[in-house]
């Protein structure tokens, strides 16, 4: 009575479409009454769950459902057949640490305490600071049964930023995401305890245990453990990031398919003798994992209520570790790549799947960002999340209605410094800003970009619209200010 007398709290705050919406979904079962009429009836219960696949390093371009030829990946092409893809879908930051940050917080990086990669030895990276919240949280609240099984990289174990002070029963996987650039790791993280893979040995290339598939089954556990309450899995796999260590099963399905030039390794990374097989190899075997994270919602009877949301932490690698990205046109001809603010580094897969409830066969061209899921989840849920820059993507998600314009920011420090904000179909972005500073430059020029008509970058217009680039440099100020100061 207590949690559903604070949910109707908050129910009465939100804007009428979206009070509409939960009203419908309350009444389903008893729960509240609606007060505001809604534009379609949507059948959905309170409270699904919900699966977030977030990809390491998944390109634009490198899934069947976004024009990939060469690659594999029936299952996740068949949840984009029976769901919603998003065409302008963004991470919050080009690599890895701040876009899960800015996931897990619902900030984007003008006001996330991580901004960038950093290394804690002997095993981890920054934390998340002690008055941080996260989505984890915000489903905890709603009554949750929360798990993250693959990667972290917020903090190490016993750190303010260990996944269980962030509002996560279960973790399962690697904790460090250096140590997870080998899928044959001496060691996973169960909660606050070590796993020992015995027979694995990076330094002998000893490779007996396959992490993902430890991880898999930790899952798939997890959804049978789970299945009489309502729960939050967060899939973090470390697919497709190097190192290239597909097993020979995944390859053999890609024998003989392509060209091959023998890749010699060097420089941290490992020999592989078919390198583009191996990669596509490696994508495949994500797209297998999601399709027995479906079969296993399936067996428990749990597929129509439970929400998948499928997307990546970042665009593809640059073509490193025997990577071909080029090969594969894995950014789907947009400019740049991981590391970079251009639409390659930041654009990525998204795929919503809900059976009923998300429209199938579905294109969604409006833009949205990971920093929106926090909100969104928790709206699903059934509560407010605490402290968010996102948008609830739910009456999108639910009642197709498009959104009014917005802001995307990304003040991304690393790669030599750089910031890019988009505006509607407007889009500036600045580079080598440590270049700038060190110079004696405070405030570089930037350029100008119509995504409308020109998505891959190519034409910079900020000389024809001056009036335009200074409006959005003004708002990029705007967002970088604290949010207690905006």
């Amino acid at each position: 009575m207590k949690q559903l007398t604070s949910a109707m709290c908050e129910l009465n705050a939100m804007t009428l479409v979206h009070r509409a919406v939960l009203c419908v979904l309350c009444l389903l079962i008893g729960a509240c009454q609606a007060t505001a009429p809604v534009q379609r009836e949507i059948a959905c219960p309170t409270r699904p769950n919900i699966v977030l696949v977030f990809a390491d390093d998944l390109g634009y371009g490198e899934l069947g459902c976004y024009g990939q030829s060469k690659i594999d990946t029936p299952q996740i092409d068949r949840l984009a057949r029976e769901g919603a893809r998003f065409t302008q879908f963004y991470s919050a930051a080009p690599v890895c640490a701040p876009s899960r940050a800015a996931l897990m917080t619902g900030l984007h990086l003008g006001h996330c305490a991580i901004r960038d990669n950093s290394e804690v030895q002997p095993e981890g990276q920054g934390p998340l600071p002690a008055d941080a919240t996260t989505l984890a949280d915000d489903l905890k609240r709603a009554g949750y049964t929360t798990a993250c099984i693959g990667k972290w990289g917020l903090g190490f174990v016993g750190s303010t930023g260990d996944p269980n002070a962030n509002g996560f029963d279960l973790f399962f996987g690697f904790n460090c995401q250096r140590q997870a650039h080998n899928y044959y790791p001496t060691h996973l993280w169960r909660n606050d305890q070590k796993v020992t893979l015995d027979g694995n040995n990076p330094a002998t290339r000893a490779e007996k245990i396959f992490a993902p598939d430890l991880m898999l089954k930790e899952a798939e556990r997890f959804i049978a453990r789970s299945k009489d309450r309502p729960f939050f899995l967060a899939y973090t796999s470390t697919m497709p990031h190097m190192a290239m260590q597909p097993t020979a099963a995944d390859v053999s399905r890609y024998q003989g398919r392509f060209d091959e030039q023998p890749y010699v390794g060097g420089k941290g990374y490992l020999p592989h003798p078919t390198p583009r097989a191996g990669y596509a190899a490696m994508i495949t075997r994500l797209d297998a994992e999601v399709g027995a994270l479906r079969e296993a919602l399936e067996q428990h009877g749990l597929a129509q209520n439970t929400l998948i949301i499928i997307t990546s932490d970042n665009g593809p690698t640059h073509d490193v570790g025997g990577v071909d990205t080029v090969f594969f046109d894995s950014t789907g001809g947009l400019r740049g790549r991981k590391g970079s603010v251009w639409e390659g580094g930041l654009r990525v897969p998204c795929i919503a799947w809900w059976p009923g409830h998300v429209s199938a066969s579905r294109t969604v061209t409006a833009p949205a960002w990971t920093v929106d899921l926090r909100a969104t989840f928790a709206s699903i849920a059934g509560v407010t999340a605490t402290d968010t820059d996102g948008r609830d993507l739910t009456p999108l998600l639910l009642l197709d209605e498009a959104p009014s314009s917005r802001v995307l920011y990304w003040p991304f420090p690393g790669y030599g410094g750089q910031e890019a904000l988009r505006d509607g179909d407007w889009k500036v972005v600045r580079q080598q800003l440590d270049a700038a500073a060190k110079k004696g430059v405070a405030d570089p020029p930037w350029q100008l970009f119509d995504l409308a008509h020109d998505s891959n970058e190519q034409s910079d217009v900020a000389s024809k619209h001056t009036a335009l680039v200074a409006q959005l440099a003004a708002r990029a100020k705007q967002e970088a200010a604290p949010r207690n100061a905006r």
